[in-house]
């Protein structure tokens, strides 16, 4: 698959090929599922919890005596059917992480990028730099490249265009080193750098 390449103007430079295999590739939906679903779960903090009766403070006495009083009989004032008793069956501290073979994640990876090359949402640039590191380059950068939602992907990690780039709402930064499938999925559209095309075009292929 050949696209076109552009400069940090704006302006056509040349052409890029894509790997058949990693941007050509069958679209699986049930794979892609699954990844998203693993991704979102592995988000999730599970730090919830609640105290069961024996961990709620108090009780120890008999809140008054087995007969005579014509009450239902109690044991403990920290029962789960009393004011400030515990908890019955309450969420407790857990992990959702879901881990998914290799395989799965490199076809779910091929999926994504299958699907934003069908669908018109990738843009290859130039491999540039921004010296200053200050968020009014970048944004200029971008606004040159039409990128106002999306995610830009390089080859490796610049902590300078990490720096530029954070507070620019609705775009997010990856490196084709450690690229998020989650993002991918979600962003508006894809700006790769030729580098970042060549090292994903040999991680995925």
């Amino acid at each position: 698959m050949i696209v076109d390449k552009y400069s940090v103007k704006g302006e056509k430079v040349g052409q890029v090929e894509l790997s058949d295999k990693v941007f050509a590739d069958k679209v699986s939906d049930v794979v892609v599922y699954e990844y998203i679903k693993a991704a979102n779960a592995n988000l999730r903090q599970g730090t919830h919890k609640t105290k069961e009766r024996a961990e709620v403070r108090g009780g120890g006495i008999k809140p008054w005596r087995q007969k005579g009083t014509g009450r239902a009989r109690s044991g403990t004032n920290r029962s789960p059917i009393w004011v400030g008793g515990g908890t019955v069956f309450g969420p407790r501290v857990r992990s959702y992480r879901i881990e998914l073979p290799k395989k799965v994640k490199k076809k779910a990876f091929r999926s994504i990028l299958s699907l934003k090359a069908l669908q018109g949402d990738i843009m290859v640039v130039e491999d540039f730099n921004v010296e200053s590191g200050k968020t009014k380059e970048m944004h200029s950068l971008l606004s040159k490249l039409n990128l106002n939602r999306g995610i830009l992907v390089t080859s490796g990690d610049d902590t300078q265009i990490k720096r530029s780039i954070k507070n620019i709402a609705d775009v997010k930064y990856n490196n084709a080193s450690r690229l998020s499938g989650r993002d991918l999925f979600y962003s508006k559209k894809l700006l790769l750098t030729e580098g970042a095309v060549n090292a994903i075009n040999q991680n995925f292929a």
